[in-house]
């Protein structure tokens, strides 16, 4: 009697579910198309944030701070992911993701070098607007041991909301 109860309750939760699937052929709306890439794995600026820095020798620069990625971080590197920021102007052709709008981001202001991910498209270089809001999905990559580079990077990167 109890298989055929557990039997029954799995068949209907397996109804249940299937209701809820979106079908391939199924319009999505722009707001559900947010709920998607929201769901695959996002990178926050609080999980960027939690970086530690160690101080070491550069043949260059002498006693130099390099970052310390932690290993929720490391888990990401040249994984798919998806973040939200605003749009720095680095030079004419170069643009970078930014926890904070220009005039407060960590080469103009007093935030970190954790906040601020460099960019490269997939394709030709959109252009931007400074601090224009962005959503970006693309190929994350972090960096320990380059101190003339980014500590974070998102490459073949594609705007996904606020073009």
């Amino acid at each position: 009697m109890l298989n055929k109860i557990v039997i029954a309750g799995a068949g209907a939760l397996g109804l249940l579910l299937m209701n809820f699937t979106a079908s391939p052929k199924q319009n999505v709306s722009s707001e559900s198309k947010e709920i998607l890439y929201q769901s695959r794995d996002t990178v926050t600026w609080s999980m960027l944030g939690k970086i530690d820095f160690v101080k070491k020798k550069s043949p260059v620069y002498g006693e130099v701070m390099y970052p310390v990625i932690n290993s929720t971080l490391k888990a990401k590197q040249k994984k798919r992911i998806v973040a939200k920021g605003f749009i720095v102007p680095i030079d004419n052709k170069t643009y970078a993701l930014s926890k904070n709008v220009f005039a407060q981001c960590f080469f103009c202001g007093n935030a970190g070098p954790e906040t601020i991910m460099g960019i490269k498209f997939r394709g030709a270089t959109p252009r931007l607007k400074t601090d224009q809001y962005v959503t970006i999905e693309g190929t994350f990559r972090y960096n320990d041991a380059d101190i003339e580079d980014w500590i974070y990077h998102i490459e073949d990167a594609v705007i996904v909301k606020g073009k």
